[in-house]
């Protein structure tokens, strides 16, 4: 995706508030062997570029002044309660050079699994994104989570997802196979089949009438 912005050159709150009210929102550029830049961005173009998933996880084409590199969006504030970006930092690209990032995880075949198509279970989404690390020509847009399989009572794990050549996951707090979704009956429906059952456990056998 393409991003147009321009130099900043006054800094400060006052200067901030008096781009933002003007329709633009400041921000930043970091990293690499070159020195942060300050920059503004169309505010309307930002806001609704931010509502777009491949936004947060693509290597984005920033133009400057007619010049164009490389960045990944890395953070942006919003107001408490206004549709208004406040700020946004991106982070600068080299091809030669790993990068860290989150991607979204799509969930496909649900619906064909044998937990919702046999047992009208549910799936639960455990996680909704997954840290990967890779070079900038191997960064996908998502990663696919295949439900196709899963029954009630089980799980995916991320040893069971499939990751794009030159895409390794990163892992956190000692988790080496951490849960991704897991598959199980609805509690409600659980207490609709179990109450029959209790119910004919609870009626008395009639006795045998006496014979005279």
């Amino acid at each position: 995706m393409k991003v147009v912005a321009f130099e900043r050159k006054e800094q400060g709150s006052g200067a901030s508030r008096r781009l933002r009210n003007a329709g633009q929102t400041p921000g930043i550029i970091y990293g690499g062997t070159s020195a942060p830049v300050s920059i503004t961005l169309d505010h309307n173009a930002l806001y609704h570029a931010l509502k777009k998933e491949t936004f947060h996880s693509s290597i984005l084409e920033m133009e400057i002044d007619g010049k164009v590199q490389q960045v990944l969006l890395r953070d942006f504030q919003m107001h408490a309660y206004k549709q208004l970006v406040l700020h946004a930092d991106f982070q600068r690209v080299d091809a030669k050079q790993k990068i860290h990032v989150k991607v979204p995880l799509h969930f496909i075949n649900a619906e064909i699994s044998p937990a919702v198509k046999l047992s009208a279970g549910i799936i639960s989404h455990v996680l909704s994104d997954l840290d990967i690390t890779c070079l900038p020509k191997d960064l996908p847009e998502f990663v696919e989570v295949d439900l196709a399989n899963i029954e009630v009572g089980n799980s995916i794990h991320l040893s069971d997802i499939k990751l794009p050549p030159g895409v390794t996951a990163v892992v956190h707090g000692g988790q080496d196979n951490p849960t991704i979704a897991t598959a199980s009956i609805p509690a409600g429906k659980v207490e609709a089949e179990a109450t029959p059952a209790a119910d004919a456990a609870a009626v008395p056998e009639t006795p045998p009438a006496d014979k005279k």
